[in-house]
């Protein structure tokens, strides 16, 4: 997809308070936490704040909103998205990263928690321990986001559905095969294909599997959640093929390990012709080529990475004014 460059000869600008959200004032620690309406309610925010800004409009949903970003992990997408979304929305976004904050050195986490709710009306977290995230929401009375944890992604799963909405329109009956590691992204997919009603097969070596008691609990309220161990016969007419990283931030002692484990699991073009007419390559980046996929699938023409990177910006916007605005 191409994005429309169409622009208003007169700009308007959309007032704070324009938007009604369910969600105001509340966190998201985990896609778990929201319901199928609450999480199109955030899809539906991010679309329109998306066609308006495309349009030429100024929505100044979060005019005079401040945003802490804790980061105790590097960041490109994260960083540069909700930094820029803020300041779209008419609000203003502060970095504070490990080195200045020093989480659990310099001072308690309840200690960060009860000073930046009071200077700020919301917060975003990228952390290591999902734990950190879930005492920050504990501590702090404003709205709490998880930018990611080792445990789950839900930031990335939001761009990742607000792109298939817009490229399938309808959602029922989407077939999302992930090939890799059963990894935090892999963890909001599941609670993501539980929310859209899409079915989601995770293609991945024995022993790298995502955890059981997620899958479980997914299965159990409905989720089509299935388990492979041969990538190439669960991509064959998928909707979707997904794939990440096999060795994320934090083990990079198992990196060797971790390589001959996946033998046979990069994506490369041919691969693309297993999907269905109209399926489409997704990767939620940075892209290791060579070990997860070639670059050349990255920018095939079936490829919808960069719509994703960029949803990312779009996303996070609809995220902040639910909750924020």
């Amino acid at each position: 997809m191409t994005p429309s460059d169409t622009v208003l000869s007169q700009p308007q600008s959309l007032a704070q308070g324009s938007y009604q959200s369910s969600l105001r004032g509340g966190d998201l620690v985990s896609l778990s936490d929201l319901s199928p309406d609450a999480f199109f309610e955030i899809l539906d925010i991010a679309a329109d704040i998306k066609q308006r800004v495309k349009q030429g409009e100024q929505v100044h949903a979060l005019a005079g909103k401040s945003l802490a970003m804790l980061f105790e992990k590097p960041s490109l997408r994260t960083r540069s998205t909700f930094d820029v979304g803020m300041f779209q929305l008419g609000g203003h976004a502060v970095l504070l990263d490990q080195q200045f904050v020093g989480i659990g050195k310099r001072e308690s986490l309840r200690d960060v928690a009860s000073n930046l709710e009071r200077w700020f009306d919301g917060i975003m977290a990228r952390t290591f321990a999902h734990s950190t995230v879930e005492m920050l929401a504990q501590h702090a009375h404003v709205p709490v986001i998880n930018g990611l944890t080792d445990l789950v992604h839900p930031c990335q799963l939001l761009a990742d559905y607000l792109t298939l909405r817009e490229t399938f329109s309808d959602l029922s009956g989407l077939h999302v095969v992930f090939v890799g590691d059963g990894n935090n992204v892999v963890h909001s997919h599941i609670y993501a294909a539980l929310l859209a009603g899409t079915t989601l097969t995770v293609a991945c070596p024995e022993g790298y599997e995502p955890h059981a008691d997620i899958v479980a609990a997914a299965r159990d309220k409905g989720a089509t959640i299935n388990i492979s161990h041969d990538p190439r016969d669960a991509v064959q007419g998928a909707d979707v093929l997904y794939t990440d990283v096999w060795t994320s931030m934090g083990q990079e002692a198992e990196t060797a390990a971790r390589l001959e484990a996946f033998a046979g699991y990069t994506v490369t073009a041919d691969w693309l012709n297993d999907l269905a007419p109209t399926g489409v390559f997704m990767h939620d980046l940075p892209a290791h080529y060579g070990e997860e996929c070639t670059e050349d699938v990255l920018y095939s023409p079936r490829s919808v990475v960069f719509d994703q990177a960029e949803n990312r910006l779009h996303a996070q916007k609809g995220l902040l004014v639910a909750l924020l605005g």
